[in-house]
Parts: C-alpha cells; structure tokens; sequence
C-alpha cells in the first residue's frame, strides 16, 4: 500500500494565465488528475517538496491550496490509480522510441525527454527500461 499526496486548490478564474501556469507544472511533475481540482502523487521526499512549493506559489497567486497525505481503502483504488501513471510514462515512452526510428534522430534531444519522463515515473515501467537500453544502444551506434 502506498501514501498519496493530495494537492486540492482554487485559482481566481481571470487572469486565466495563472490558471495554465498550475495546470503546466502539474501536468510536468506527472501528477494525477482524479477530481476537479484534486491532483495525486506518490509520497517521495521529492513530490511532497514539489507540492509544497507549488501550493506556495499557488498562495502568491491568490488562491488557495490544500495539501494532505492519504491512502485508499477501498479495493482496487490504488492498483486503478498506479495503472493510470505507467499508462501515462509508457505513452510518452513510445513516443521517444518512435522518434527514435526516425532517421537523423535527434539523440540529445529525446535522451532529455527520456530524463523528463522518467522523473514522473513513479513506479519504474518496464517499457521505460527498454526506452533506456534503445536510447544506450543508439548512442553506442553514433560513436562507431
């Protein structure tokens, strides 16, 4: 069973641009929209840092924020909730490696979206694996 951060807000609706803002820096720590304004991650040194400073920010703009640390205890939650965030890396995952495909890949490039993603890889995909043994292999073929 895993702790979960819960980070609710509310944000003036104008002007919209702080709005997009939160929304942006969520979506980039890989968090979990699972009610209106309720967004999820797993408890890490690293997440709850995140989202205090994000629920700081939120203040500055003139909302508001709550952040709490739960659990689910009703069956098959969790499990649902962890499904969503591996679908969620392993789609961006595929999407490097199909970059990766293309002829005159650029390898810089997707070896920084690779690190972006898998900073929001809360629970190690498997394909995230194969995603990093393509890109190894890749860049071990441009040295030859």
């Amino acid at each position: 069973m895993h702790s979960w951060l819960s980070l609710c807000y509310k944000i003036p609706p104008e002007p919209s641009a702080k709005r997009v803002y939160v929304w942006r820096k969520l979506k980039r720590l890989g968090a979990i929209l699972i009610q209106d304004a309720v967004w999820v991650l797993p408890v890490t040194p690293r997440t709850l840092e995140q989202f205090q400073w994000l629920a700081a920010e939120i203040a500055e703009l003139g909302g508001e924020a709550f952040l709490m640390e739960s659990r689910f205890v009703l069956p098959g939650q969790e499990e649902a909730l962890v499904k969503q965030f591996v679908q969620q890396v392993d789609v961006a995952y595929a999407e490097i490696l199909s970059d990766l495909e293309r002829e005159m890949a650029d390898l810089s490039a997707l070896s920084k979206r690779y690190q972006q993603i898998r900073g929001q890889d809360y629970f190690q995909s498997d394909f995230g694996k194969k995603v990093r043994e393509a890109l190894l292999s890749a860049q071990g073929g441009m040295d030859t």
